[in-house]
């Protein structure tokens, strides 16, 4: 079985912001694989099969600061390895649109995956990372990644999230190094 959880903050209040392009590449993905969103105690859960492989797809409800208290309870239930695990989510290293993928690092200063890396006791876990750029005139980290993309950025986002999507997809199928030469690359 594998997972595949986006990370992001629930509500329209966030939906459209710079943390929540993990949440984007999930519903990308769920709407190329004809599924629908169902409530669970801490997430918003899908579940398919792709050839004999069993899939759940997450996108954690707790709030990004909180992911791993939605991820771990779901990797315990299934008694999943780390490595059966994919996870989407924003990076303020890369520059808008970027995209990275790497089998498993550190929290970068990411929240988001610190909790996660807190929760799972390990760092082993796959990864796509969006790039959303960096702060600039002074904003703080939290105004911008609670901030919209300007018009000038939104092509590049959507490509990334499309291909983030992509890659996901693809790992049910191969292996990841397979998929990490084939998607890592910069903004077009």
């Amino acid at each position: 079985m594998k997972v595949i959880a986006g990370l992001g903050n629930p509500g329209p209040k966030y939906a459209e912001t710079r943390h929540n392009v993990g949440f984007k590449a999930m519903d990308q993905l769920t709407n190329k694989l004809e599924l629908s969103w169902k409530e669970d105690k801490k997430s918003l859960m899908c579940e398919t099969r792709v050839g004999t492989e069993k899939v759940l797809l997450l996108k954690p409800m707790t709030y990004m600061n909180l992911s791993g208290e939605a991820i771990q309870p779901v990797m315990s239930f299934y008694n999943l390895d780390v490595d059966d695990l994919l996870v989407i989510y924003d990076d303020l290293d890369l520059e808008t649109g970027a995209l990275r993928l790497r089998l498993k690092g550190g929290h970068g200063g990411h929240n988001g995956i610190r909790s996660i890396i807190d929760h799972l006791g390990a760092k082993d876990f796959k990864r796509i990372r969006i790039g959303v750029g960096h702060p600039n005139n002074g904003n703080s980290v939290i105004s911008h990644v609670l901030g919209t993309f300007a018009p000038d950025e939104k092509k590049a986002v959507h490509d990334a999230i499309d291909l983030s999507a992509q890659a996901a997809e693809m790992w049910l199928t191969h292996p990841f190094n397979d998929v990490m030469n084939h998607f890592n690359r910069k903004k077009s």
